[in-house]
């Protein structure tokens, strides 16, 4: 038995306390009934003190009551040790993957068996089982994994001795591995394979253009990287791809792979401003060719009245250092600029190192979409608004000469691509798998592995049982005393 907190072992001082109380109890004298006191004669007065303890067992359980207390207070717990000689160490491997893998390094994982190695699977818990009935169990069938082998070895790390031998195999796909490398103390050899279905296409998006057709873009994933190519589709299809119609919705479908809605709506734009008509002829620009290049239904129009701007504007362009209007807070997304000082600058605008000589200070407490050469917002995005600290205007910064400039607006009203994790074949290589070595000094035993089990609740019934026999005395010594 051991104590997680010993430090309360100073509680037990207090034993003290019972002792003190149990010299300094003077019992009382009796008062007997007698006749006449005319017959007795008066003796000489004389006292005696003497230090005694009385009610030894009371006093034993009020002492038993405090030491425990203590014990219970400095975490008792049970190291349950196991030997294991006998293992000459573990063979993990993913449960989901089990077939595959089997397949992959057959001669290896055989030979591991036959030395003596234990069979674990490679999940949380890391589960024992049998590798000879497993093989023979036809029942037994791979599965979509969507583990995290990075956390699951510092799970490992945390489990068993640094000097027991490890045997890992798992895939090398990049969605296996989530989060900074582990840095564990593990004698460990994890082998990692390519899996066999490496190659994935998929739709990630369709839409309705201008002019009537469907633009698809398609994601094609492989081990070396992740690739976006678009397409555009008449309303009957074309190639490998389908179109059909249910309810009016038309949706476009890839052999072999998925299914997706077109999006029929149009990404509505505005453009207000009162008094920077040169700066709102410069951003129509870079909008028109964004959306021409990116082929999605979309209108872009300038007002120079918010009353005129419709409601729901997919983006509004605010190009005004006035409030925007009550009637124009509906819109999805909001560009506006910003009023205050205007310092001169020399440094530039993120991304693109486009040159910047005017800006205004930002707020605090904004996500930086655009970031000047000290890292300072030029455009700061809070809610759904994005507050520009700069102009479209040459006298303020180079981006409406740039080439960079439609891009960074394209990049602001599309919408990002989400590539599914089913569908992610990348790979890493096992140089970035294996987690970072280091060597510390761990408590498990390389002989043995150890398991703590907790018995604080052992200590509380314990506890209240001496209570209630100490309760149960002191009542008994009280009645008889006064009896």
């Amino acid at each position: 038995m051991q104590f997680l907190n010993p430090i309360w072992f100073f509680a037990l001082a207090a034993l003290s306390i019972p002792v003190i109380i149990h010299l300094w109890n003077v019992r009382p004298g009796k008062t007997r009934k007698v006749g006449s006191i005319s017959l007795i004669t008066e003796a000489s007065k004389s006292s005696s003190h003497s230090l005694k303890l009385l009610d030894i067992l009371l006093l034993i359980l009020r002492c038993l009551l405090l030491a425990l207390l203590a014990m219970l207070l400095a975490s008792p717990v049970w190291q349950k040790v196991a030997l294991t000689q006998k293992v000459k160490g573990w063979l993990l491997v993913p449960k989901e993957n089990f077939k595959e893998i089997y397949q992959k390094f057959k001669p290896v994982v055989d030979s591991l068996n036959k030395a003596g190695y234990e069979f674990h699977y490679f999940n949380r818990g890391f589960a024992k089982n049998d590798l000879k009935k497993l093989l023979t169990d036809t029942t037994i069938k791979d599965t979509a994994a969507k583990a995290n082998y990075w956390s699951i070895i510092r799970a490992l790390d945390s489990k068993v001795s640094s000097a027991m031998p490890l045997y890992v195999f798992t895939p090398n796909g990049m969605n296996y591995y989530k989060g900074s490398k582990p840095q564990v103390n593990l004698n460990l050899r994890w082998q990692t394979y390519t899996a066999a279905d490496s190659v994935s296409k998929w739709i990630a998006s369709a839409s309705l253009t201008n002019s009537g057709s469907i633009k698809v873009t398609v994601g094609n994933s492989n081990p070396a990287g992740t690739s976006y190519s678009n397409q555009i589709l008449q309303n009957d299809g074309s190639g490998d791809m389908s179109v059909s119609t249910q309810n009016g919705q038309p949706s476009v479908s890839l052999k072999g792979a998925n299914s997706i809605a077109v999006d029929t709506s149009a990404t509505r734009i505005a453009i207000y401003t009162d008094k920077y008509a040169v700066d709102a002829g410069y951003l129509k620009a870079a909008l028109f060719a964004a959306v021409n290049f990116s082929g999605r239904k979309a209108v872009v129009k300038q007002y120079s009245s918010s009353l005129q701007i419709p409601g729901e504007q997919t983006w509004l362009f605010w190009l005004s250092e006035k409030p925007v209007s009550s009637s124009a807070k509906n819109s999805n997304h909001i560009f506006k600029y910003e009023a205050g000082k205007v310092i001169d600058v020399h440094t530039w605008i993120e991304p693109g190192q486009i040159a910047l000589a005017k800006s205004i200070n930002p707020k605090k407490n904004e996500e930086a979409i655009w970031k000047d050469g000290f890292g300072k917002p030029v455009l700061g995005l809070a809610g759904n608004t994005y507050h520009f600290y700069s102009h479209f205007n040459p006298l303020w910064n180079e981006l409406v000469w740039s080439d960079a400039f439609p891009k960074m607006i394209l990049k602001l009203i599309e919408k990002d691509v989400v590539q599914p994790a089913q569908y992610d074949k990348r790979v890493l290589s096992n140089t970035q798998i294996q987690p970072n070595k280091v060597t510390e000094n761990k408590t498990i035993s390389s002989a043995k592995s150890t398991e703590r089990i907790a018995l604080s609740h052992y200590f509380w019934l314990l506890l209240i049982a001496m209570f209630i026999a100490e309760r149960i005395l002191a009542h008994k010594t009280k009645t008889i005393s006064n009896g």
